[in-house]
């Protein structure tokens, strides 16, 4: 996985009006789970730009204060009429300890059924993954050189190592749509 650091500041009071005025001063109220204790801290929302507006995944290394934590972005909430970001939740993370995470997909190859006048549909940009941190993949390779017209890959007929995929072996994640110019002459 990629890496990126935050820098953060500890919050020394809760609260609705506490966070109100932290999202004033152009800061986000953070929290970072999955330690002895949930530790509470603000950090610049000018940081979060490279963190989440991106298809990538990230391993985040927080400096709240000097203390150094390894974490993911585990959830964000942003304001639903001006889209800025309220609220973002880490996940602390550890070598053993494994993690689940939605790893983005990336399509290799050119498929037959493209050549012959189909559509490469995307279905699936991201696949739930469980695994610890180090095996994690940046993305998921999915091979669509096998595809003819409406042929589909499935989850289950991807490679994977050292994770385990969490989503439904049947889901299809990319496939090969008939035009319409071509539906009467497929099956020919």
């Amino acid at each position: 996985m990629k890496k990126i650091e935050i820098v953060g500041y500890q919050r020394a009071n809760l609260g609705r009006t506490e966070s109100q005025a932290i999202r004033a001063e152009g800061n986000v109220p953070c929290v970072l789970y999955g330690g002895e204790e949930q530790v509470h801290f603000y950090a610049p929302a000018i940081l979060f730009r490279d963190l989440i507006y991106t298809p990538n995944i990230f391993e985040v290394a927080l400096n709240i204060e000097g203390a150094e934590y390894r974490a993911i972005l585990q959830e964000t909430q942003f304001h639903p009429v001006s889209d800025v970001l309220l609220h973002a939740d880490f996940l602390l993370v550890t070598d053993k300890k494994p993690i689940k995470i939605a790893v983005p997909v990336r399509l290799v190859g050119t498929a037959p059924g493209v050549q012959k006048g189909g559509k490469l549909v995307t279905r699936v940009r991201k696949l739930r993954v469980k695994g610890t941190v180090e095996n994690i993949p940046d993305f998921i390779d999915v091979d669509v050189t096998g595809l003819d017209l409406g042929k589909s890959v499935r989850v289950g007929q991807i490679p994977v190592t050292n994770i385990e995929m969490l989503e439904e072996a049947s889901n299809p994640v990319a496939s090969i749509e008939i035009p319409r110019a071509l539906r009467g002459t497929v099956g020919k």
